[in-house]
């Protein structure tokens, strides 16, 4: 096995467990590994530290995933892994009451690169790292072995797979190939999700417990649902007793999923409006029309990919949140979130503080959101906590 050693007092990330190791702090590679081959991370001195997947076109060149020196990295390895991670997330699905879940989180359980998600009889795959994309037959015969899907379908990114120096994939990786839309339940509430050409794996599992959680204030109240996608707070809105829910997206599949998962749930198509428009500009047409609203939902897309363009996601942030609260009076109650690993629970209340004080309202944070279970964070590796929301209360 090929050995990387690293520069002298660089080792004390991975004493403490961390699992990525930067290129910078790499001193010597013994012999010639191929991207993605599992190789031996040693301290200056010589000494075993961990196994990892080395990448010599990545920033992060060695992504650590076993720090037992004995273990053999091979096709058990994988199952012990996968099935660990899967089983952690079994009750999940066990009432039958939700249907689609995350079972394997990349570094959140030692697979750097991989994310399984569930829906219903199938599995949508992003494979982002070139060790996972060397281990892929492996893993998707372990797949097969532990859950019996349907079929496997990989909706890997491309600009991960770019960083990493391997070519975009998107299709059926094993079985069947899933129809246009395939029925999942989330908490006992049915959707229509497009597993081949929805956005990120098809669903957004990560606001399970959001969803519900908000719609427990939603009873009687008008609702805005921003950023709708395929409909998830605006079907928990209803299902809670909304009295009516405006849904905004840009995207044209998204409204028209929305619409089937309204039908789908036999929820009141008359207390419903979709709007296919950018957000802003629709929030901005709200506020000049003098609409109001009692409760409004921000979940935009990734603002901050990366620590470099949090500046910018600072000021976008700001501005969307200054719009929403313009759409509230007093009482009124707003809902967001940013899924940018790169902006800290800190930074993104210090943002809303400044997007309350240019909009002139005075807010209370009552409620703070995080990703659910099946996203787990690794204490070892922060960066795993990427989704954070507020729910705030005008006064």
């Amino acid at each position: 096995m090929v050995e990387i050693k690293l520069k002298k007092g660089k080792e004390k990330a991975v004493y403490q467990r961390h699992p990525w190791v930067f290129s910078g702090a790499l001193d010597k590679v013994k012999g010639k590994p191929e991207n993605g081959d599992v190789v031996r991370l040693v301290d200056a001195n010589g000494d075993f530290l961990a196994y990892g997947y080395y990448n010599d076109q990545s920033r992060v060149a060695v992504r650590l995933i076993e720090w037992n020196e004995e273990t053999t990295i091979d096709a058990d390895w994988y199952e012990q892994k996968i099935k660990t991670a899967i089983a952690g997330r079994a009750h999940l699905l066990a009432d039958k009451e939700t249907t689609a879940s995350r079972l394997v989180f990349s570094e959140a359980d030692f697979l750097p690169g991989l994310i399984v998600d569930r829906y219903a009889d199938f599995l949508s795959v992003q494979i982002l790292s070139s060790g996972i994309e060397k281990a892929k037959d492996i893993i998707i015969d372990v797949l097969v072995k532990l859950l019996q899907p349907k079929g496997i379908f990989d909706r890997s990114d491309a600009t991960a797979r770019t960083h990493e120096g391997i070519t975009a994939e998107n299709g059926l990786l094993w079985g069947e190939t899933p129809e246009e839309f395939i029925e999942v339940k989330e908490n006992g509430i049915k959707y229509h999700i497009n597993i081949a050409e929805g956005q990120k794996s098809g669903f957004y599992c990560d606001q399970r417990d959001n969803r519900n959680i908000l719609a427990s204030y939603t009873k009687g109240k008008s609702v805005l649902d921003c950023f709708s996608y395929s409909g998830g707070f605006s079907l928990n809105a209803f299902a809670q007793g909304a009295a009516e829910v405006t849904s905004v997206d840009s995207s044209a599949l998204a409204i028209e999923t929305l619409k089937q998962n309204i039908d789908l749930n036999k929820f009141d198509t008359n207390k419903h409006i979709a709007i296919q428009s950018d957000v802003n500009k629709q929030l901005r047409q709200f506020n000049d029309e003098g609409k109001k609203f009692d409760v409004v939902v921000l979940d935009p897309p990734k603002y901050a990919p990366s620590r470099s363009a949090l500046d910018r996601a600072a000021r976008a942030y700001k501005d969307l949140n200054r719009r929403g609260l313009l759409l509230l009076e007093s009482g009124g109650l707003l809902a967001t979130f940013s899924c940018s690993g790169a902006v800290d629970i800190e930074t993104f209340k210090q943002i809303i503080a400044w997007a309350a004080l240019d909009a002139g309202k005075e807010v209370q944070i009552i409620k703070q959101f995080c990703q659910p279970e099946d996203h787990p964070v690794r204490l070892s590796f922060p960066e795993g906590e990427y989704l954070k929301g507020l729910l705030l209360r005008v006064v």
